[in-house]
């Protein structure tokens, strides 16, 4: 019979399939087994293996991820609190090459983070990331359709891999992970118990010194250390990391404003106006603000921490993008060239504002009058208003009439 042990190793490899493996047994025993018995004796081989075998892992195609039950103690040495670290292990299917980090919490920060260095460790990009069901990885548990974090899904676009949940309940879906959480708890909080910490960098470095040995140990059934299966067979396998790092995004949903403005606290930014009242996703990172509609960025902003607002022109409807065209200083030059004393009035309407912006329509007013009434007649009437004190349109346009 076929040696099934280096069948299921045969099988490890990519494109390797059971159907191409008979074809090659029956050339060397051409009265060997039927196809269908060949795959009989192979499953039932498969059966009488130890549960952690019956997978077939490829090489660069899946890392297993999950948080540990048991913790480590880290106390403040100033105030006394006690504090419970557990850790963040990644297992690549292929090797069991393992990545161990310990945290405090599992917040969608932590979470992207600690996914960042293990790919910085493994120096690539697994193909699938396999993840339990917490919230800062699925919103929502479904055996069909699961829910991805809008972060974490964002994260595995960039970094170029795909989430995958394992089904609720169903243990053989991460029982890679489960035996390395095992392992890393025995391995690794096991051997620190009788330790005392004072702060989570302590509890790093004696981890990063302890995964070490773990990765180094050679695995019975294998004959080799998980970093000599991983250097020899996967690292190469691997896809390759993007090269910038993931910038941590928040996801939020809004409705563009009457005045084509969305609102993220404490400042507003404009999208175009042809949006109004539709509802958009904001994507926000430290530096930079997208919105997006129907999965489509419609407009992007540099993110500012200050109440205010951010427009671009060419979000504005016509109309206002034509009044947004006047600014002071525009102002200012055209009413010079009607008259020194009308340029003098325009100057006192937009003093006498809170903002010189509130003194535009009047002074536009101004600019109206010329063009029906004429320079001249305007900076005649102009030279009254001031001597009178009247520094308003309707003053002016009272005495023109």
């Amino acid at each position: 019979p076929p040696d099934w042990a280096v069948v299921q190793k045969e099988l490890r490899g990519k494109y390797v399939t059971l159907a191409l493996l008979w074809e090659e047994y029956r050339k060397e025993q051409p009265d060997g087994y039927s196809y269908t018995r060949y795959c009989e004796l192979f499953r039932e081989w498969t059966k009488t293996q130890r549960l952690s075998m019956r997978q077939i892992h490829h090489p660069g195609k899946k890392a297993f991820v999950d948080f540990s039950g048991g913790t480590i103690a880290v106390v403040d040495s100033r105030t006394g609190e006690r504090r419970e670290a557990k850790l963040f292990v990644a297992v690549l299917g292929y090797s069991n090459y393992t990545y161990v980090e310990p945290v405090f919490s599992e917040d969608i920060p932590t979470w992207v983070g600690v996914h960042t260095r293990a790919f910085d460790y493994f120096g690539g990009v697994p193909e699938i990331v396999v993840c339990d069901n917490l919230k800062s990885g699925v919103n929502r548990p479904h055996r069909y359709d699961p829910e991805i974090n809008r972060t974490f899904e964002d994260f595995a676009r960039h970094n170029g891999t795909a989430i995958l949940p394992a089904r609720v309940y169903k243990p053989k879906h991460k029982a890679k992970v489960e035996v390395g959480v095992q392992i890393a708890e025995r391995w690794i909080i096991a051997r620190l118990r009788k330790r005392t910490f004072t702060s989570l960098d302590e509890v790093r470095a004696a981890v990063a010194e302890l995964l070490e040995e773990l990765n180094a140990r050679v695995m019975r059934h294998v004959g080799k250390s998980r970093r000599d299966v991983f250097d020899q067979e996967e690292r190469a396998t691997l896809r390759p990391l993007p090269e910038r790092r993931y910038e941590l995004a928040e996801f939020s949903r809004a409705r563009v404003h009457i005045d084509y403005h969305i609102a993220l606290k404490p400042h507003l930014y404009s999208v175009p106006y042809v949006h109004v009242q539709a509802e958009v996703e904001i994507r926000a990172t430290t530096t930079i603000v997208e919105i997006l509609r129907d999965g489509k960025r419609i407009a992007s902003h540099g993110r500012s921490y200050k109440p205010g607002y951010t427009t671009l022109r060419e979000h504005m409807p016509p109309a206002h993008r034509a009044h947004a065209e006047w600014t002071p200083e525009r102002i200012r030059a055209w009413v010079a060239c009607t008259g020194p004393n009308t340029a003098k009035l325009a100057e006192a309407i937009m003093r006498g504002k809170d903002h010189p912006e509130q003194g535009f329509r009047s002074c536009l007013g101004v600019i109206g009058l010329a063009r029906q009434y004429g320079v001249e007649r305007v900076e005649r009437a102009s030279t009254r208003a001031l001597a009178l004190g009247s520094l308003t349109y309707r003053s002016l346009a009272a005495m023109l009439r």
